[in-house]
């Protein structure tokens, strides 16, 4: 049955996206792979499309034949410089148009690469049930609850299944305290979309993309119906994690880190800004 299941990875040539197209390889009838970054040329089972975010026709004709299609592209990080103008075009425009063009073309599914930093100004004490609830601690984190409500409205509206995967830090392995907490493996991660593409039908879901952590912020159990059973634990680093800087005051206090902090400075200082005329404030009666 497997070898019936046509998939198109997005963002084929990223982090993620790589680590994806070497630990699905061949499980698949055909793995379709596109992005705007050069490829290495497609092996057995594989095909290399091309397909822009923002050129719906190219995404049609890339999803031409597929059952699921594995969104890994757009920005992937907060960029340090204009945020939202770099946001806007690959994370907002082009999403609308990854789900559109899902619906021209007949695709049952669609799994959308969100990420934790969408609900990333939650206290880290905040139980997951209200995490669930947007939060977003940048342009970028906006971005991806602008793609979570996408997802939900083809779902309702439409009928396309679809999968938030609220990624959290992905990387070979913790480097920061928050991280240890938040942390997914490349093992982990392969395993997560594996189980969101095979997965029996279900109509929306959001959950997070996270490891089984000691120090989860997270009660994933919503993941269950994937069979998702994540095996790796960033407490196997704790020790020299925790050997190394401490992490900043503000950052600790929030699940998306640096994210929430980086801006917190001119937060703090239009908080507490003077009267234009300089007189004190007078306390309430």
């Amino acid at each position: 049955m497997l070898k019936n299941r046509r998939i198109l990875l997005l963002g084929a040539a990223g982090g993620i996206g790589s680590a994806i197209r070497e630990g699905l390889r061949g499980r698949y009838g055909l793995m379709r792979l596109a992005d705007i970054a050069p490829l290495a040329p497609a092996g057995q089972g594989e095909e290399l499309a091309s397909a822009d975010l923002l050129d719906i026709p190219s995404l049609v004709a890339a999803m031409s034949g597929i059952d699921t299609v594995v969104h890994m592209a757009g920005v992937p990080v907060e960029p340090e410089t204009n945020a939202w103008e770099q946001v806007l075009p690959a994370n907002i425009v082009g999403v609308h148009n990854l789900f559109e063009a899902a619906r021209l073309a007949g695709v049952k599914r669609v799994l959308f690469a969100s990420s934790h930093h969408a609900a990333g100004f939650h206290r880290r004490d905040t139980p997951t049930a209200e995490t669930m609830v947007p939060r977003p601690d940048s342009y970028y984190g906006v971005s991806k609850v602008f793609g979570e409500a996408m997802g939900r409205m083809y779902a309702d509206k439409f009928g396309l299944q679809v999968l938030s995967l609220r990624i959290g830090a992905y990387r070979e392995r913790p480097s920061d305290p928050r991280q240890l907490a938040v942390w997914i493996s490349p093992r982990d991660m392969v395993e997560l979309v594996r189980c969101g593409i095979e997965a029996p039908d279900f109509d929306y879901a959001t959950v997070y993309g996270v490891s089984a952590n000691t120090r989860n912020f997270w009660d994933n159990s919503a993941a269950a119906f994937l069979g998702y059973a994540p095996v790796d634990n960033a407490e196997d680093w704790a020790a020299e994690v925790m050997a190394g800087p401490p992490e900043d005051p503000v950052a600790a206090s929030f699940q998306g880190g640096w994210y929430c902090a980086k801006d917190f400075v001119e937060r703090e200082r239009r908080t507490h800004l003077p009267p234009p005329d300089g007189s004190a404030v007078c306390p309430p009666p």
